[in-house]
Parts: C-alpha cells; sequence; structure tokens
C-alpha cells in the first residue's frame, strides 16, 4: 500500500474510537526513530530538534499533555494501561486495519472505489452516532437505565433524592398552595366560566405529570391568566351561539376539556417531531402587545364583578362585547354600583398589592417574607368576616359550594368524542395559540431556572425543549380527561417555588397532593369565599401583565424599533377595540410574514479591500474605507443557501452587477462599468447548508455566468468530504467552474488565480502561466 493510498484510508477511517489519534502518534514516532525527516528550507526548526537523540528516559512518557493518563481498565481486552509496554495493544485488532480495511477492500472490488467510499462514509457516520460506537474506554454500564433516566427524567432525580431537600420541597408547596389555589377558582370561575373545581384539577394531575417527564426540576405548572381567557372566549362563544345555557355547567367543562386536550395534542405532536424551535416563531413585540392587551381586558372585565354590575351587564348584552362597550357601560353604570361589592373588591386589591409591593422592596434583604401568604390571609380573612357578619345577605356574591357537575370528585371524561367535533372546529386556532403561548412562557422559565447544575441540587438532568413539549403536551391531555384548564409552566410561580426552598420535582408533587386534599376535604370551607375577593386577585394578576409593557415600549423607542412599536401598538388596539380572535389573527399573520421575510430575503454583500492590507470587508457598510479591484466582483454569501433565499439572490447579484450595490433603487441606470464583472469571486465561508433547491439555483447562476465567458471562483469552500462541497460537486457547479483549481483558500488568492487566467487567455499560444 503506497502512502497516498494509506492516507486516502486513514481520512475515511472512523473518528470515533478515542484512541485513534495515540496510535497514529505512536506509529509515527516509529517511523521518525528509523528515519529521521527530512530538513528542507520550509523546516530549519527540525535541524536544532534532535531526533536521532535517545529519549530521556525509558517508557511512556506524559511530558505535553495536560494531565497524566489515568490507570483504565479496558472491559474488551481485561489488561489495565499500566500492564502493558503499549497501551493501545490490545485494540489493534479491534481499529480499521483488522476490521475496516478488509470491509473497504471487499466493497471496492464488487461495486468500485467510489461507491465505496461513499458507503464507508455514510457507515462512519452512522458509528459515530451510535453509543456501543463509542470508545473502548467509555464504559457505559446501564445504557437501558441511562436511556430511561434522559427520556423519564422522574428515573433521574428520584435515584438522586435526600430526605434533607423534603423540608424545602414541603415548605415550596405549601406557600405555593396558598397563593395559587384561590387563583386557580378564580380563573376558572370569573375568566374561563367554567365551575371552578375545574380550576383546580389544574393543579392536581398537570404537575405530577410534569414531575414525571418533565427535564426543568423546579419549574411548576399550572393555570395562566392568557390561556384561562382564551378558553373563556370560545365558552362564550358556544353560549352566544345558543349551543348550550350561560348555566350549563357541565357542557361548559367539557369544552374546557376539549380545548386543553388540543392545546395539549398540538404541542405533544410538535415535540414528537422534534419542533422545539418553535418558540422563536413569535416575535417578542407580538407576545408583549398580546399579552399586555389581555391583561387590559382582563382588567376591564374584572371590574364589572368588582362593582357589581354583572347582572345589569348581562341583561345589557355586554357582557361578551369589547372592551371599549364595557368601558362605556362602566361609566355610564357606575352609579348604579354594589357599594359593599366595591368596598371589599377594592380592599382586597389594595391590601395585595401593598403586600406584593412590601415583599418586593424587602426580600433582597429578608427572604423569609417571600413565605408570607398574603393572598391565602386575605382570602381566609374575607370568608371569615362574610360568614360572620353575613355579608353574602347584604348582596354580597360567594363562591358557595364547589363541587363538580356530575357529582364525583375527580369526573373523568375523554375529550375527542364525535360529540364534540363542533367544538373542536371552531376551537382549533385558540387551541394552538393557547398551546404556543403557554410553550413559550414555559421556556422562558426553564430557561431561566432549569437546565443547571448545582452543587445542592440535582445533577445531570438536562433541558431539551423538545421533552418540555412531550412533558407539557402529556400532562394537557391528562388535565383534559378531567376537563381542567390548560396548565403551563410560569416563571413567577416558579420563582417563588425557588425562593422558598423547592429544589426538586418533588414540590410538585407534593403540590398536586395538597390539591388533592384540598378538593376532597377543604373546599367546604370556600363556600363563604367573596366573588368580589376572587375578581380582585385576578386583576392584580392582570396588572402584571400590563406594568410590563412601558419598558418594551421605552427600549423599543430608544432603539429606533418602530416596526417593533407599530406590530405592539397593532395587536392591542386590534384586541382592545374588536376581540381577542382579531388580535390573535393579527399577531400570528404578521409575525409568520416576519419570519418569512427574514428568511427569504438574502444578504449577499460586496466586498473591497482594505487599502495595504489582504483583509476584505463589506463595501457598502463604509465604502470610502475599501478599495475595489479592477475586473473583479467579490460577493460574500454569509448564509445558507436554501429554496428560501436563492431566488432572491438572482436578482441582488444583478443589483450589485449594475450599480456596486444593493441599497440602490433597481430602477436607476448602470452605474457599474461591465468590465468590472469579468470575475466572480463568491466567498462562501457562511454557506454551511445546502439543500436541493438553493444548490439548483446557484448552479444556473454560475452556468449564466459562464455562458457570457465570465470567470467564476468560489473561496473558503467547505472541505472537500463535506455535505456542501458534495453538493458542489453533484450540482455540476465544479465542473462548469473550470474544475477544483477555481476553489481557493483565500480572496486573494482568487484575485491571483483571475490574473493568470487572463494573462494565459491574452496569450494562448504560448501558456506563460500555469497553475
Amino acid at each position: 500500500m503506497d502512502d497516498d493510498d494509506r492516507l486516502d484510508r486513514a481520512s475515511s477511517a472512523p473518528t470515533n474510537h478515542h484512541h485513534q489519534d495515540r496510535r497514529d502518534s505512536r506509529r509515527g514516532r516509529d517511523d521518525e526513530v528509523a528515519t529521521s525527516p527530512p530538513i528542507t528550507s520550509h523546516t530549519p526548526l527540525l535541524d536544532h530538534h534532535g531526533w536521532d537523540e535517545e529519549p530521556a528516559h525509558p517508557g511512556p512518557c506524559d511530558h505535553g499533555t495536560f494531565s497524566p493518563r489515568p490507570v483504565t481498565h479496558h472491559p474488551i481486552t481485561g489488561f489495565h494501561d499500566d500492564d502493558r509496554d503499549d497501551p493501545l495493544d490490545g485494540f489493534d485488532a479491534l481499529d480499521d486495519e483488522a476490521i475496516q480495511e478488509p470491509r473497504n477492500e471487499t466493497l471496492r472490488r464488487v461495486v468500485g472505489d467510489r461507491i465505496a467510499d461513499g458507503v464507508s462514509r455514510t457507515w462512519n457516520k452512522l458509528e459515530m452516532n451510535r453509543t456501543h460506537g463509542m470508545g473502548p474506554g467509555h464504559d457505559v454500564p446501564n445504557k437501558t437505565i441511562m436511556y430511561l433516566a434522559y427520556y423519564i427524567p422522574f428515573f433521574g432525580w428520584i435515584r438522586q433524592y435526600r430526605w434533607t431537600w423534603l423540608r424545602g420541597d414541603l415548605v415550596a408547596a405549601l406557600t405555593m398552595a396558598s397563593f395559587y389555589l384561590p387563583m386557580s377558582l378564580s380563573y376558572a370561575a370569573n375568566l374561563g366560566h367554567i365551575p371552578p373545581i375545574n380550576g383546580l384539577y389544574s393543579y392536581v394531575f398537570n404537575p405530577l405529570v410534569y414531575a414525571l417527564l418533565g427535564s426543568s426540576p423546579q419549574m411548576v405548572v399550572g393555570p395562566e391568566a392568557a390561556g384561562s381567557l382564551l378558553l373563556g372566549t370560545i365558552v362564550r362563544s358556544n353560549v352566544d351561539s345558543g349551543q348550550f345555557s350561560d348555566d350549563d355547567d357541565i357542557n361548559h367543562a367539557r369544552t374546557a376539556g376539549v380545548i386543553t386536550g388540543l392545546a395539549g395534542s398540538f404541542i405533544f405532536v410538535a415535540g414528537l417531531a422534534r419542533l422545539g424551535f418553535l418558540d422563536n416563531v413569535l416575535s417578542r413585540p407580538f407576545l408583549r402587545g398580546f399579552i399586555s392587551a389581555i391583561g387590559f381586558v382582563i382588567l376591564v372585565d374584572q371590574l364589572i364583578p368588582e362593582l357589581g354590575l354583572q347582572h345589569l351587564a348581562k341583561h345589557s348584552h355586554v357582557s361578551h362585547g369589547s372592551s371599549v362597550s364595557k368601558i362605556a357601560f362602566l361609566l355610564s353604570e357606575a352609579g348604579s354600583s354594589h357599594r359593599l361589592t366595591a368596598i371589599v373588591s377594592v380592599t382586597s386589591f389594595a391590601v395585595i398589592m401593598v403586600c406584593r409591593e412590601i415583599k418586593r422592596r424587602l426580600q433582597p434583604r429578608l427572604p423569609g417574607v417571600a413565605y408570607i401568604p398574603d393572598r391565602f390571609l386575605v382570602v381566609v380573612l374575607s370568608a371569615v368576616l362574610t360568614w360572620r357578619f353575613r355579608w353574602d345577605q347584604q348582596g354580597l356574591l360567594i363562591l358557595g359550594d364547589v363541587r363538580s357537575g356530575t357529582g364525583s370528585p375527580f369526573p373523568f371524561h375523554w375529550p375527542f368524542q364525535r360529540a364534540h367535533m363542533e367544538f373542536i372546529q371552531s376551537a382549533l386556532s385558540t387551541s394552538f395559540l393557547i398551546g404556543m403561548l403557554g410553550f413559550f412562557e414555559s421556556s422562558v422559565a426553564a430557561r431561566a431556572l432549569g437546565g443547571k447544575d448545582g452543587d445542592d441540587g440535582l445533577q445531570g438532568i438536562s433541558l431539551s425543549t423538545n421533552r418540555e413539549l412531550v412533558a407539557l403536551g402529556v400532562a394537557n391531555l391528562v388535565g383534559a380527561c378531567f376537563m381542567a384548564l390548560p396548565a403551563f409552566g410560569g416563571y413567577g410561580r416558579s420563582k417563588v417555588n425557588v425562593s422558598t426552598g423547592g429544589k426538586t420535582p418533588m414540590s410538585s408533587v407534593i403540590l398536586s397532593l395538597i390539591t388533592i386534599i384540598c378538593v376532597l376535604y377543604i373546599l367546604p370551607f370556600f363556600h363563604y369565599l367573596p366573588k368580589a375577593v376572587l375578581s380582585a386577585m385576578i386583576s392584580v394578576v392582570a396588572w402584571s401583565l400590563v406594568e410590563e409593557a412601558p419598558h418594551d415600549i421605552k427600549f423599543f423607542y430608544q432603539l429606533g424599533g418602530w416596526s417593533e412599536l407599530m406590530l405592539m401598538f397593532l395587536i392591542f388596539f386590534a384586541t382592545i377595540f374588536y376581540s381577542l380572535a382579531l388580535g390573535i389573527a393579527i399577531g400570528v399573520g404578521l409575525s409568520l410574514v416576519m419570519v418569512i421575510r427574514h428568511s427569504t430575503r438574502s444578504r449577499i454583500q460586496i466586498l473591497g479591500r482594505v487599502p495595504g492590507t489582504r483583509d476584505f470587508e463589506n463595501a457598502e457598510t463604509n465604502p470610502d474605507a475599501v478599495e475595489f479591484i479592477e475586473g473583479c466582483l467579490i460577493v460574500k454569501i454569509p448564509e445558507p443557501l436554501t429554496f428560501a433565499n436563492t431566488r432572491d439572490l438572482k436578482q441582488r447579484l444583478q443589483r450589485l452587477e449594475k450599480h456596486g450595490t444593493t441599497a440602490l433603487h433597481p430602477a436607476l441606470p448602470q452605474l457599474r462599468d461591465p468590465e468590472h464583472n469579468q470575475n466572480v469571486i463568491f466567498d462562501v465561508h457562511g454557506v454551511t447548508g445546502l439543500d436541493g433547491s438553493g444548490a439548483q439555483e446557484l448552479a444556473e447562476i454560475v452556468a449564466a455566468y459562464r455562458d457570457r465567458d465570465v470567470r467564476v471562483f468560489f473561496c473558503r469552500v467547505p472541505a472537500e468530504h463535506s455535505y456542501v462541497f458534495q453538493r458542489f460537486v453533484r450540482s455540476g457547479i465544479v465542473e462548469r467552474c473550470g474544475g477544483r483549481r477555481h476553489f481557493v483558500a483565500s480572496v486573494d488568492e482568487a484575485l491571483r488565480m483571475s490574473e493568470v487566467e487572463s494573462l494565459n487567455e491574452e496569450m494562448p499560444g504560448s501558456q506563460v502561466l500555469n497553475v
């Protein structure tokens, strides 16, 4: 076997054996001892290296390594490294010379060299992706448990759980229960327009399922205001259409189950399809504008029950109207408000807001204030005062008996029934948005709180957006079977979990158990809870959604992001003046248009040389600082080429040829001399991907240049064995350009090549220069 064949064979050998470099280095040293390397003018340092001297000491040498190699027991050979003269000898029988070469030689004899090389490269990639293809030194004791713990994180964290963490998880669960269980009653009754107990079901099943499958240990899932409000719009639209009455709690709950099931199905399928990148589709301005609009809508909605005007609003047919119509109703009927209800609402709202601000200011110095259950105390105190002074007999509406419509504490109802097809068709778009909004907020919370190994927390649980989609999808599918509200991860709720001592998913498990106890035994004590207090609690949440908007508005204003500001205000006013459905349609539509516009726009640049250097920079950003090369158009393609952006590439190249920039209007006459376009040099260092459509478009561009006798060069091309370069070859681009010599390492080298070919063409008979 000659040296060239040996090098080619080595380049096609698998790269997944971690001892390969050591074996090659050892063999190289043996060759060097036998024959000293040739000393040339390019290798002057070899003259002083002392290659023929004896080694400094016998035995293996660790000089030059970062750390000594540990003694390793190899499960295949049964030897230790220090039991052999060469620690790699035991692997020779498993290396490429014993296995890979016979396999390749057989393939070459049967199908030929070219096909054999392709099969070999494909096999090597598969070997690298297989766990059992790891080097012998990587001993995985139990692969089944490893995979199981990865896809079902419960098996990973339960084995690490310490009893010392139980106290913190228990305190965190109790704190969250005191805060958020009353909130779930409010979300269900006031926003979702379903029985209050169905809000509690979101804390019975969803946190428990997420604790089993979720990859963010400290994140806690539960119902959110935005998702509950969107669900309530579907329930109210069904009431308005006459499908069932306003008091039909059973059908309201079943509608909630259908919507929650659809939202869970969407994100579950997205997780299986590995679409975790979907949280990047909805832009920040869209989310801020939409969330702020939802907060404003909730504030206006809750003013009606807070003032005791719900019966009057129902008869005036404004309960299901836009926010503007409700504001007009409130201004005209403010004098008819119920005094006791208004006092209870305003007092509850003020107490919660004051406690919230005090805790925010004191928590950096006194972390213990996070444990004070201010909202739970407001709930308990208002219920006791209502019972003691019989405020319910004075016109103050109370929660009353909280139970499911079927009488069972946990009624099961499969949401995807044929009888529900009408609900499913009307709820598809809203359910999809509920799932996307919930997943986005969950991703924000998970990235902030999860996926980090701490010294005193769980180890080895990595955050994965795809597994998050699966976990949240399964959790909502299970919740849908019990007609629960949609539940996702929330940053505020998870922050409470962390600040009160929660370290593991056990806090979510305990929260589910507490909620079960509450459903079975504690709900009767909520009988005298005023509905005005629930409305006030929801108003606090709505205020927190709105109060974040000024910061974003100020940021985009200072940045000059007028398109972002326009999108925010457009969504906000569309939602307020018309409906949530229109705000959703405008927001999602414009966000998708922005994503498509961004992905389809070609970002090619014309390059110029910095005077006195070999550096090339974008000539459009600072044209006075660079010089153009006569007879050459140097174009940089800084992005992968796909079907989306290559169609625009032709038009932008034509504008560069005519005007030397893409900033000028295409209607202007040609400003650039055609003689400067005799050589086109593509800098494709940023082309890390090339699909079939992109390769076809680029091949057509190259063919058009060659038909006009324009020389085409490519520089900074990916390696020849890379996927991108192979597409260059198979699409005919390499051959059409003039062979591989037109693919060079730098722009400077491409310029020299263009000069050489230009001189050769001027004197074709002599061929004065050969490259």
